[in-house]
């Protein structure tokens, strides 16, 4: 198995995406079924929730990103590390592990340029990599949402970012926050990976013949039982 220390105590930054995902999962459930009960039952229609549920799924896809990486879940092909030796094996993972950092900082970078205007921030200079901050941007605090209300509660993102114009809808710096955060959580688990490749505790960040193996032990499971 690629991934020995699945046993362990699992900390706060273990249960993050689990916790995050759960609680998305759990209002874009809400969500649409209210709104589906709205429109049979009283033909009616809320408004918000189709774009509500829209940003909740894009964030879902971050935030599942992160996390298919700390369960290695995503698919890869290993047909060429299951030709060589344990070390050769380790020495090409941590090549793919060095590549998969370089794109998450690159997706990072790209992630807070698109968000940090929105938030009457500095995007960052540089068109690959990271080489300062904008002297001059356009700040788009004003820009908001299409159809979800702004609750009264949450007005005092107004002061901060809209020179205290109250906001009719919510600001699209709310949603597209997770940008920079998603890839900032990628970042993190492509080097925790890399550190337990380095240790030991793994020897792919991908899930390819495991699945194979995985699948064949639950058929095998499967007739026994039946």
């Amino acid at each position: 198995m690629s991934n020995t220390g699945h046993h362990r105590k699992r900390n706060f930054t273990d249960k993050l995406e689990e916790t995050l995902i759960a609680i998305i999962l759990g209002f874009m459930t809400i969500i649409t079924f209210i709104n589906v009960v709205a429109r049979y039952g009283f033909n009616e229609n809320i408004l918000w929730a189709l774009e509500v549920t829209s940003i909740l799924f894009a964030w879902l896809i971050l935030l599942g990103v992160s996390y298919c990486v700390k369960i290695t879940a995503h698919l890869g092909v290993d047909a060429v590390v299951n030709l060589v030796s344990a070390p050769v094996r380790k020495i090409l993972t941590l090549i793919a592990v060095l590549l998969c950092v370089i794109y998450a900082l690159l997706l990072l970078k790209g992630g807070w340029d698109f968000w940090a205007n929105f938030a009457n921030l500095p995007g960052t200079e540089g068109r690959w990599f990271f080489m300062g901050f904008e002297e001059e941007f356009l700040a788009k605090g004003w820009y908001e949402t299409d159809d979800v209300i702004m609750p009264e509660m949450f007005q005092i993102f107004a002061v901060w970012f809209n020179e205290g114009e109250p906001y009719e809808k919510i600001p699209r710096l709310i949603p597209y926050v997770m940008l920079p955060v998603g890839m900032a959580l990628l970042l993190f688990r492509f080097l925790q990976a890399g550190w337990a490749v380095w240790t030991g505790n793994k020897t792919l960040i991908i899930v390819s013949h495991e699945a194979e193996e995985a699948v064949e032990e639950a058929a095998a499971k499967l007739g026994k039982e039946t």
